[in-house]
């Protein structure tokens, strides 16, 4: 009662509202602007909205994986890229990814979230499934296919000494033991492209 009578001179409404999470305050009108507000934040470079999706990286994705990455991976079916040539391809991706959702390497933020953002997988994995996939096609043409008779075709006379070059069935049959597949499969086209399939996330 006596603290009553001594604070009613102070005493008067607030002139906002207040919603506290953990250190964070948000000061509004009302109700409806505070959510407003929160719709939608930035957070290590991601658009994060009130229900958790990240919409605008997810479109991002979108665009690459339709108009970028096809063009990145036009011919390499027929290729055997060496490590090397598969890192710098990697590290191409990764720039127009991060471009893409607004972030720099100066942004300290992992490849594994970038691609996870943007829902992505790595582009070796889609440089692999696409050379196993044209293997396949070609494995089950008919044996006169110009394609299949420069499969098949050796060579006459000896390699040269030192280390050998790579050659096209060398990078085949490392992505075929990666996935645990035989030639044989190759000739059942669904349970083939079952085995190759390294599906982004």
């Amino acid at each position: 009662m006596l603290m009553d009578q001594l604070s009613e001179e102070v005493r008067q409404e607030s002139p906002w509202t207040m919603m506290f999470s953990d250190d964070i305050v948000i000061c509004s009108e009302s109700r409806e602007q505070v959510k407003k507000k929160v719709q939608e934040f930035k957070y290590l470079g991601s658009i994060v909205q009130s229900n958790g999706e990240c919409g605008k990286e997810r479109e991002s994705g979108k665009v690459y994986k339709t108009v970028v990455r096809p063009a990145m991976l036009y011919g390499l079916e027929t290729v055997s890229l060496r490590k090397r040539q598969e890192a710098d391809l990697e590290v191409a991706e990764l720039k127009m990814l991060r471009f893409s959702l607004g972030v720099t390497r100066l942004d300290r933020i992992r490849n594994e979230y970038i691609r996870g953002t943007a829902h992505v997988g790595r582009l070796g994995d889609k440089v692999r499934e696409a050379r196993l996939r044209w293997f396949g096609h070609v494995q089950r043409r008919e044996s006169e296919y110009i394609g299949r008779r420069m499969l098949d075709m050796e060579l006459p006379g000896r390699r040269q000494r030192g280390r050998p070059k790579r050659r096209y069935m060398d990078g085949i049959n490392e992505d075929m033991k990666l996935v645990g597949a035989s030639v044989e499969d190759a000739e059942d086209r669904d349970r083939w492209r079952e085995m190759i399939r390294f599906g982004d996330p």
